[in-house]
């Protein structure tokens, strides 16, 4: 009431369905909220009813203890600001209020002082026993916990769906859920804001080939049509939790579906740029026509193989597993069967002259001796 008082001392406040004023010939505050008009003496202010008091330690909230803009506005996305009424949102916050980022579920609570308080674990923990995470304090731990997978490989792509699980942020306020959130995705919020004010700077793959130089000016190359196939590839939500708004160009959109995510995806990424790279070198090899020999099983068996990797499926599948393709004594198997001494499928060398791509014939001999 304090700052409320020191507000309306100098303006008006219009927030969020607030209005309120300060009517110093009176000595009294005018506070208005979408159903109730009340005139209040400066002594009388304690006594306001329980809706307009939600009113107002809403805009006490957002307006005081919220550091920021883009802050104020990620924190009204996480309770849904915007499609309900402060009261509403109150009761739906004594229960909490959760939304997901990526692999993040945020849960926004309400204090006793109408301040908000968040929790952050991963979606695959919603229904763990919060004493079976870890816990955490500090909101930039996100970032240690982010450069791993739960094998212990390095996670170069922050956005990709690899976040390991376990761990539990607690008790956080606006300005470190925020903190958070971006240590383990960073500039998504920031992105998501600029987006939502309709200032997002794309940047789309012709812009990233113009400012490409030395090695990465390779890119400039690589043909439109495997532009498409790699935004395919690598830009799907299976791969990466960004929604991809960057296409070939501002006036050459590209078929291959964006994605879902909630945060944006600007210019492509540095993952794409240097797999673009190889991919343009990979395009130069003319195609050749090779003939195998390979039962309809077999074949069917090396398109399950190439599907199962693609889809990240190779862990799924068991040893007991002999009937897919992708089994892995099965792979074993076709490759005793079908490949020759010098690793060549049904003893075809990859080039007619029987050398292979490193300019020896097979063996681990060096012929240029």
């Amino acid at each position: 009431m304090a700052a409320f008082r020191e507000q309306l001392a100098s303006d008006p406040i219009e927030y969020d369905g607030l209005a309120a004023e300060y009517d110093a010939d009176e000595d009294s505050y005018h506070i208005e909220t979408p159903t109730r008009q009340t005139t209040l003496t400066a002594d009388e202010l304690s006594t306001v009813d329980a809706e307009q008091a939600a009113y107002i330690s809403n805009w006490y909230f957002y307006t005081q203890e919220v550091g920021g803009e883009v802050t104020q506005a990620f924190c009204r996305w996480l309770e849904l600001a915007d499609d309900r009424a402060v009261p509403d949102r109150y009761d739906a916050l004594n229960s909490g209020i959760d939304r997901e980022w990526g692999q993040l579920r945020v849960t926004t609570t309400l204090a006793d002082d109408g301040a908000r308080r968040y929790e952050i674990r991963h979606v695959d923990d919603s229904d763990a026993d919060a004493d079976a995470l870890t816990t955490h304090t500090d909101p930039f731990d996100a970032r240690d916990i982010g450069t791993l997978d739960a094998k212990g490989r390095y996670r170069p792509l922050r956005t990709a769906p690899s976040l390991d699980s376990g761990w539990i942020f607690s008790e956080l306020t606006a300005n470190e859920v925020y903190d958070a959130v971006e240590a383990f995705y960073p500039a998504t919020v920031v992105n998501w804001h600029r987006e939502q004010r309709g200032e997002l700077d794309i940047d789309h793959w012709r812009d990233e080939q113009d400012r490409q130089s030395g090695i990465y000016n390779l890119i400039t190359v690589l043909p439109d049509e495997a532009v498409e196939w790699a935004a395919a590839a690598c830009c799907d939500d299976s791969q990466c939790l960004k929604r991809r708004e960057w296409e070939l160009s501002e006036d050459e959109p590209l078929d291959a579906d964006g994605g879902d995510g909630v945060f944006p995806c600007r210019e492509p990424c540095s993952m794409v740029v240097a797999a673009g790279r190889e991919w343009a070198k990979l395009e130069r090899d003319e195609t050749q026509t090779y003939e195998f020999e390979l039962t309809p099983s077999e074949k069917e068996q090396i398109e399950e193989i190439i599907d199962a990797v693609a889809d990240d499926e190779i862990d799924e599948i068991r040893e007991a597993d002999i009937g897919n393709g992708a089994n892995r004594w099965r792979a074993r198997y076709l490759r005793e069967k079908r490949f020759d001494d010098d690793g060549h499928l049904s003893g075809t060398p990859t080039h007619p002259d029987g050398h292979d791509d490193d300019g020896n014939d097979g063996d681990d001999g060096d012929d240029g001796e």
